[in-house]
């Protein structure tokens, strides 16, 4: 594999990583745009400009495989008849695919994938018969390169004025360089010499097409010799040969464009049919550039109509999403650090009631709070990205089980532009892909199904996206067949996950929670995309580790929504801090709908589970304390019980006494510290009590297993024990507990 050792070359190479996964995504893009309108020369010129980027930037970093690659099939998209050829939609798959395997391999340093089947469906292209245009022009014989276009009025324009100023006119051609690895940066080097001695009227070929990166002509008026301006040309390790040669212009021709003459131009005696360009500028936003030096002249403007892309282009900064996570630790301390001086601010008001000090203290304290909430916003709102970004990979996903599972689908996208933490849209990619993928292995029917039920025979899968208060809301739906509530209860009593006595009293919500365990699957036989019953309890899990709910919504015949509640942000949240047996935890404040006192007296056994009666509300109660003793009066003692919700449902969480609100930074406890799904990390607060934050989905999920008593001493242990470990773990790395 070939590699630069050298650090820029590694700079590089993080670089080129990160932007061509959006290279690939405009492959598939196109592609899938191709599939649907073949042979459309527009797209595939697209396709070609893509691969040409790709090409390129791995080349510049010295990935020669994949420059090759990226190469060969660049070349097979330039030949004439290849957008006709009926397999090429497939063939661009097929190159994005493995485009994406050896970019893969280098980032992790692994072998490299066999190319042998793609470049033998690239030889297709090569070899297949040029099939005929009727309106294709007959090219005008002459020997300069990228001819069959004339010059833009706007160009033809600037040729009249400047030939009418009597100034000569000349037609030069540099050729870059082979050995350069920049040659976009080597194509303004170039301009810039030249302007130098003249006005350059125009550029070409455009950067984005495949000879651009071979050579750079100019249409340019200059009162110097040819030899001064071969010299000035001449760069060592940039240009190669010069060509000049001198622009004889016809007499003026009364075209109207925009109500003024322009004369039509020849080179060497001969009308000119030079190609329309744009003047060098930066690649496009998502088109990842070499670096470029520096100029102090500023280059011909862009057409009108690109020029907003160019200054949104320069308003873009790249950067790497784990310095943002640093800043945002960096926050959270600080937020920890406010909590102290709060802390000792409230000591010194208790010791020193008349201190005159004091209200200075506290002025600076509010100011601080104020210019800390702000900065808080602002980090968060650099990792907000529109959830666009993860939604655009799915047309693909859909396109490709479509086709596997012999399906006709149809895929609906909305609210891309609802802004969600970056780390939260990476965990959930694994587990929307899985509900996608489900949805058209198991969901949509096949076309004959469909039409017999008087359906059309085009599935629909819709994705949407919304924000409900301080939540995300991610919903999967399609108009399929639904699920079968009675079939999910068989099927897990057949695979003994469930008793029938069991399952005849679950409701259908709780039956609908079964297809989320390990190992359920309907599906009668494995393929590649069902079977395993490893699926969708990877949604779950995942979820659940995000503090984040999934609720199932069906009706048979006519399709199921999954619809997932994400926080907005993982690292630092609202929270409700309460006691049970002298340990302190928290819960996300959202989670909370209301807070009740009652009495052990109130609390009933129904089914061998605690259930409180709240306001003709029967609740089912989740205790984390140990059970009382038995020489405790249970009538008499008092409870605070916390009305949540998890999901669709409202539960009771018995605790013994609050402590308040506060704002909690979030710290991740690896798997040493404790071994517990049922906390989902810790904080530290201004006094030096480390606090647990309790996942309430898998407590849920944990005390509907077992029977109230047992499960009382169970959680107790875990959390205790949890408890002490996070105290220890987080004392030593802050030296505050």
């Amino acid at each position: 594999m070939t590699n630069p050792p050298d650090e820029r070359g590694a700079e590089l190479r993080e670089l080129f990583f990160e932007t061509s996964q959006e290279l690939l995504q405009a492959l598939n893009e196109e592609t899938l745009k191709l599939e649907k309108n073949p042979g459309d020369e527009e797209i595939v010129r697209s396709i070609r400009r893509t691969v040409h980027t790709l090409k390129g930037d791995s080349a510049a970093c010295g990935l020669r495989e994949l420059s090759e690659l990226a190469h060969q099939f660049e070349d097979a998209l330039s030949l004439e008849g290849t957008a006709a050829h009926a397999a090429l939609a497939e063939i661009a798959f097929a190159a994005a695919d493995v485009f994406g395997a050896i970019i893969a391999a280098y980032q992790g340093r692994t072998g490299l994938p066999s190319t042998e089947a793609l470049r033998q469906r690239i030889s297709e292209l090569t070899t297949a018969p040029p099939i005929p245009h009727a309106r294709r022009k007959k090219k005008p014989a002459q020997s300069t390169p990228d001819s069959g276009k004339d010059w833009t009025p706007a160009e033809k324009q600037a040729i009249a004025e400047a030939q009418a100023a009597g100034a000569p006119l000349y037609e030069v051609v540099v050729k870059i360089d082979p050995h350069c690895t920049m040659p976009i940066a080597a194509r303004q080097m170039i301009q810039h010499a030249i302007s130098a001695l003249g006005q350059v009227l125009v550029v070409r070929p455009d950067t984005k097409s495949p000879s651009a990166s071979k050579q750079v002509e100019f249409v340019f008026a200059s009162e110097n010799g040819k030899e001064e301006i071969a010299v000035k040309c001449h760069i060592p390790t940039i240009s190669g040969d010069v060509s000049i040669n001198p622009i004889q212009t016809a007499p003026l021709q009364a075209s109207i464009a925009g109500g003024e003459m322009i004369a039509s131009p020849t080179i060497g005696g001969q009308h000119s049919a030079a190609p329309a360009a744009n003047p060098v500028s930066a690649s496009s936003p998502g088109t990842p550039a070499a670096p470029q030096p520096p100029s102090n002249e500023t280059p011909p403007a862009p057409a009108s109509e690109t020029a907003p892309a160019h200054v949104a282009a320069e308003n873009i900064l790249r950067v790497e999403a784990g310095r943002i996570d640093n800043v945002l630790n960096l926050v959270g301390e600080l937020i920890i650090g406010k909590s102290m001086l709060q802390q000792a601010l409230n000591e010194l008001a208790g010791r020193y009631p008349k201190e005159p000090l004091r209200g200075k203290f506290a002025d600076a304290m509010a100011f601080q709070s104020r210019v800390l909430n702000d900065l808080q916003r602002s980090v968060m709102k650099i990792r907000m990205v529109p959830v666009e970004q993860l939604f655009r990979r799915f047309p693909r996903i859909v396109r490709d089980v479509a086709r596997q599972c012999g399906r006709e689908v149809d895929l609906e996208l909305f609210g891309q532009e609802t802004d969600l933490d970056k780390g939260i849209l990476d965990i959930i990619a694994e587990p929307l892909t899985h509900l996608v993928r489900n949805a058209v292995s198991h969901g949509i029917e096949t076309a004959e199904e469909r039409r017999a039920k008087g359906k059309a025979p085009r599935g629909k899968i819709r994705l949407n996206a919304y924000h409900q208060g301080n939540q995300v809301l991610v919903e999967v739906s399609d108009d399929g067949r639904g699920i079968d509530v009675q079939m999910i209860r068989n099927r897990a009593i057949e695979l003994g996950m469930v008793t029938a006595e069991e399952a005849a009293h679950f409701t259908e919500a709780e039956t609908l929670n079964l297809i989320f365990r390990p190992g359920f699957s309907t599906a009668k036989q494995i393929t590649e995309v069902s079977g395993r019953g490893v699926g969708m309890d990877v949604v779950q899990s995942v979820l659940q580790r995000m503090k984040a709910t999934i609720h199932t919504e069906t009706h048979l015949g006519r399709g199921t929504t999954f619809r997932l509640k994400l926080p907005l942000t993982l690292a630092i949240i609202k929270a409700l801090m309460f006691w049970v047996e002298q340990r302190l935890y928290a819960i996300p404040l959202n989670a909370v709908s209301q807070i009740a006192r009652g009495f052990e007296s109130e609390v009933h056994q129904v089914d061998n589970y605690e259930v409180l009666q709240l306001r003709n509300q029967v609740l089912p109660l989740l205790r984390l304390g140990s059970p009382l003793a038995a020489h405790i009066d249970r009538k008499s003692q008092k409870l605070f019980v916390l009305v949540i919700t998890v999901g669709e449902r409202k539960y009771g969480l018995i605790v013994d006494a609050l402590e308040g609100e506060e704002e909690l930074v979030i710290k991740a406890l690896d798997d040493q510290t404790f071994s517990t799904d049922l906390v989902n990390g810790a904080s530290i607060l201004g006094d030096g009590k480390v606090v647990l934050i309790l996942n309430l989905p898998a407590v849920v999920e944990h005390i509907s297993h077992a029977r109230p008593e047992a499960v009382g001493r169970a959680n107790y242990g875990l959390l205790l024990n949890a408890a002490d470990r996070a105290r220890l773990a987080l004392g030593a790395a802050g030296g505050r507990a």
